[in-house]
């Protein structure tokens, strides 16, 4: 691959704001690697003073050792000019100059809830989030987190269990395995979704990284979701910067007494919309994508069961298709449908809940 990306990248003396604007002046890196600093100065105008600082010192052994990590491992470096750049991270303050991806790149592009939580969730926070991921990715929505353990591990799990797509914004290298408990999580999500960074290949996690990645995770996405956290989990800043980029706040509230509900009990009083499921945040985002068409290839009306059934049925996971073919224009009682599909009452009432998001059944 090209590795003039990479030593802008890795060009020191030069702000990351700088780098982007001398790009969109001069339209390409080797153009801004090509300038005297005094031209670049002049590009920068009134920025030049906190952009630039002399003298500027190329990495060109880094930038080479870049390319060749990324060919080793599969990845890519995706510019912020790039056709697979998500527009929406354009938008936000402190955009990077590119991503590296591990994985489906053109996956970015698409509509995104980021979800986000404790790392010591309750049994009922666990259950949540899978659900609510699963409801989601289901329906085509792409999830975003971070690939830690507790809710994010969970919000990946849950979509990825229902064949949904899923995006890990880590805050370390695209190849390097954090937390590595994870590691066969990394793999999975490199194989059927995407692992993002503004880091490159190699680089470990760092303290200072984790804030910073933050900010990636709430501007890929249309909105985030918050499960579960304390008053000084991460995850609030993850929430506060969405809401400063202007994207929906979603929050799950819970019990008076865990202090693992008090962060989303604050961000409730903050204007964030409560989320009892998926329809909640459906309302908001859903619009942006349809639904119903991503589930399944097409719309299928509720009073429309014919010899399309069939065709329905065969592109639903196995339990939703064994439950949907016992449900016909007589209504049914859930208990009835517990019986018949051997499911238990918690799958049927998710499995229920998630076809009747995709328009196939009515209540």
């Amino acid at each position: 691959m090209s590795t003039e990306w990479l030593q802008l990248f890795r060009l020191r003396g030069l702000s990351l704001a700088a780098k982007r604007k001398l790009v969109e002046k001069l339209g390409t890196p080797e153009a801004v690697l090509a300038s005297k600093p005094t031209q670049l100065g002049e590009l920068l105008g009134d920025d030049a003073s906190r952009g630039i600082r002399l003298p500027l010192k190329p990495a060109p052994d880094k930038a080479a050792a870049d390319s060749q990590a990324l060919a080793s491992c599969g990845g890519a470096f995706i510019d912020f000019t790039h056709p697979d750049f998500p527009p929406l991270l354009n938008q936000i303050a402190g955009a990077p100059l590119g991503v590296f991806v591990l994985g489906d790149a053109a996956l970015l592009r698409s509509p995104q809830l980021a979800v986000v939580g404790s790392r010591q969730p309750t049994p009922s926070g666990t259950r949540t989030t899978r659900q609510l991921c699963g409801e989601l990715g289901g329906l085509g929505l792409t999830i975003t987190s971070g690939m830690a353990l507790g809710i994010d591990s969970h919000a990946h799990r849950g979509c990825l269990d229902v064949g949904g797509k899923t995006i890990a914004v880590t805050a370390c290298g695209i190849d390097v395995v954090y937390p590595r408990a994870n590691g066969d999580l990394h793999r999975e999500i490199a194989d059927l979704g995407a692992v993002v960074s503004e880091h490159p290949p190699g680089a470990p996690p760092k303290r200072e990284h984790f804030p910073r990645r933050n900010r990636i995770i709430s501007g890929l996405a249309l909105g985030t979701l918050v499960v579960e956290a304390g008053v000084q989990s991460g995850s609030l800043i993850t929430a506060r910067l969405a809401g400063e980029q202007g994207r929906e706040v979603f929050a799950v509230p819970g019990s008076i007494h865990s202090p693992v509900s008090r962060g989303c009990h604050r961000l409730l009083r903050q204007g964030a919309k409560l989320v009892e499921g998926g329809n909640d945040i459906l309302e908001e985002i859903g619009h942006f994508f349809t639904a119903g068409e991503a589930a399944s290839g097409g719309k299928i009306a509720n009073n429309d069961r014919d010899d399309a059934d069939v065709n329905v049925a065969a592109s639903l996971p196995a339990n939703h298709a064994r439950l949907f073919e016992l449900i016909d224009f007589t209504p049914v009682a859930v208990d009835p449908l517990i019986a018949q599909s051997g499911l238990t009452a918690d799958t049927v009432s998710y499995i229920l809940t998630d076809l009747e998001l995709r328009g196939l059944v009515a209540a």
